[in-house]
């Protein structure tokens, strides 16, 4: 599910390449009604639904004093309202079936926050609490709700940042910010989606059955806690 349905329709080609069946849905993920409708399809299509995975965000930098509601309205829009709004949806047919697993993506921006990205670090604490909520809320029903919090990782999201803070005067040449934010980790590069992959396998997985409520840092070794 996500707004790009050309996007979503390459998704489905991979997953038929692997004999994974999928079924794509064009979704604004803030929008309780077209969530509602993307659950009945799954539901209908695939007869249950065993694991969520909370992935949508994105982010869009200003300074700190600069912020403006509109920013920070679409940010916590798609980033904590989202996750909020499929977590209900989900939880009525995991709550039905009394089981289910609910995977959040995290950040480090959830640990601790940037200046240039206030509303995205803000959505991002969110996420961690609305894991911990979750977890609390739905563990009656045999549902877990873990998340995962990536740092810097080799994504279009992170290209669009690189960009944005050159707009901003934050650095000088492309490239330069995402290297910045990268010296500091301890594994020495940034991360590519294989790196997350194991950890939300992992998480949809019964060998994470008796974890929940837990925000795993998976950063390279950006922030230690």
């Amino acid at each position: 599910a996500g707004r790009r349905q050309d996007a979503l329709d390459e998704t489905v080609k991979l997953g038929a390449s692997y004999q994974v069946p999928a079924l794509a849905v064009s979704t604004d993920l803030a929008d309780p009604k077209a969530v509602s409708a993307l659950f009945a399809k799954t539901k209908e299509r695939f007869g249950r639904l065993d694991v969520l995975f909370n992935n949508a965000g994105f982010n869009k930098p200003m300074h700190l004093m600069e912020v403006t509601e509109d920013n920070w309205n679409a940010i916590m829009n798609v980033n904590g309202l989202g996750v909020l709004i499929c977590t209900q949806e989900a939880g009525k047919y995991m709550i039905a079936q009394k089981s289910g697993k609910i995977i959040n993506t995290a950040s480090i921006a959830g640990r601790q926050g940037y200046p240039a990205f206030a509303p995205y670090c803000a959505s991002k604490f969110a996420v961690n609490a609305l894991t911990q909520a979750t977890a609390r809320g739905l563990a009656e029903h045999n549902i877990t709700c873990n998340s995962f919090a990536p740092g810097v990782v080799d994504t279009p999201l992170w290209i669009d940042l690189d960009k944005d803070l050159m707009e901003m005067g934050m650095s000088e040449r492309p490239g330069q910010a995402t290297e910045e934010f990268s010296a500091g980790i301890l594994r020495g590069r940034a991360a590519t989606p294989e790196d997350l992959q194991g950890m939300a396998l992992f998480l949809a997985s019964k060998d994470s059955d008796y974890m929940t409520g837990q925000t795993i840092m998976i950063d390279g070794g950006m922030v230690l806690i």
